[in-house]
């Protein structure tokens, strides 16, 4: 058990400096009437210049971007549109908001991210939208998944909400996540790699993409004529108050991601080589931003998932699991099941402690109760 005078580790937090909360006082102050959108329009120019993209919106949530996204894309009853089958719900339930049918891939057993040979199998006549998540920070292989997309005439919608500063690397270049598809979204939630409370982004360098999605986002409003709605729309607007919170964030994204690359540093550090365990992917084309230092177990090698995690919990160390199989949820189950790889990293993955406050001295407790937690099965299993 944690000893009384250890203070719980969890496994995530934000940064918040005298930066942001200058800048929020402002927007308090200031920010109303013909400043209203002050900050939101500079944090809007700061983000796309950020993904390399040519115009961003900021929305209240990275799953109302999702869902501008996809109905500006055009996706409607009867249409589908291919996700991973290890992602948060969202990514799922934007395309269910539009009437289409999200149709689950299974994903890599390394990046655990998308698996481009089992997206091939999945397209049917059907399909309209490939929309790959690039997982805890790890991208998505874009270098592939794209030509397939390409190759069938399906627009791509990159799911970037855990990932901002991660890159791909193609044709010699590197490019941010973000600016790889026709539109991507990305969230501020609390627990990102930078945050407005709630929150989020659509990016996207095609015209007609942002000028539907902004339309669908003014309920629908005829902006040369007052108040005259065309059809229906939607409000997923985010406030020049938590813009101005996004905008002192972004200005520290370097900084940001580079204490997450030191955490996941500690941990391979003390945790690579140890037997059943499988750290975060280090691929060469790609830079992740490790939103999650994550473990996956091999299940020959040590005690079930759950059983780790209530050990590490007695410790005062939270963790939480990967998020299970799409496929396994009652809205989205199909005939076939969830596919193996998901499955098992549905059965096994765990994220770490990951949060940007952690120390060197708190990554080395949080491994040595993982180290613990894998030789305690006589005491685990009591």
């Amino acid at each position: 058990m944690s000893s009384a005078n250890e203070k719980p580790i969890l496994t995530a937090g934000p940064s918040i400096t005298r930066r942001e909360m200058d800048y929020v006082a402002d927007a308090v102050a200031h920010g109303w009437n013909q400043d209203w959108n002050l900050y939101l329009e500079r944090f809007q120019r700061a983000f796309a210049e950020a993904t390399h993209t040519r115009h961003a919106m900021a929305t209240s949530s990275c799953t109302g971007a999702l869902h501008l996204a996809l109905a500006a894309l055009g996706v409607g009853p009867g249409d589908e549109v291919l996700v991973p089958e290890i992602t948060w719900v969202a990514t799922a339930s934007a395309v269910a908001y539009t009437g289409a049918t999200p149709v689950c891939v299974d994903v890599e057993p390394d990046t655990w991210c998308m698996d481009p040979d089992r997206l091939t199998d999945a397209i049917t006549p059907r399909s309209r939208v490939v929309l790959p998540v690039h997982l805890y920070g790890q991208p998505a292989d874009m270098a592939r998944i794209l030509p397939i997309a390409r190759s069938h005439g399906l627009k791509v919608l990159e799911d970037a909400a855990p990932a901002l500063g991660a890159t791909v690397r193609m044709n010699g270049t590197d490019h941010p996540v973000g600016s790889l598809g026709d539109a991507a979204c990305f969230s501020f939630q609390g627990a990102k790699i930078m945050t407005t409370g709630e929150g989020g982004m659509l990016v996207t360098s095609d015209e007609t993409i942002h000028d539907r999605a902004s339309f669908l986002n003014d309920h629908g409003r005829d902006r040369a004529n007052g108040f005259q709605i065309l059809e229906v729309g939607y409000k997923y607007k985010m406030s020049n108050i938590q813009a101005a919170l996004g905008l002192g964030q972004l200005e520290r994204l370097d900084e940001l991601v580079g204490q997450k690359g030191r955490i996941m540093a500690w941990y391979r550090e003390r945790l690579q080589g140890v037997p059943g365990l499988l750290l975060n992917a280090a691929k060469p084309w790609s830079q992740a931003i490790y939103w999650m230092s994550s473990v996956v177990l091999d299940e020959r090698l040590t005690p079930p998932r759950d059983q780790v995690m209530r050990h590490l919990k007695g410790l005062g160390v939270d963790s939480r699991p990967f998020f299970p199989p799409l496929s396994s949820f009652p809205m989205f189950q199909t005939k076939q099941g969830s596919g193996p790889v998901a499955s098992r990293l549905g059965r096994t993955g765990i994220n770490l402690p990951s949060g940007h406050g952690l120390t060197e001295a708190d990554v080395d407790r949080v491994c040595r109760g993982l180290r613990s937690a894998l030789v305690a099965r006589v005491a685990l299993a009591s």
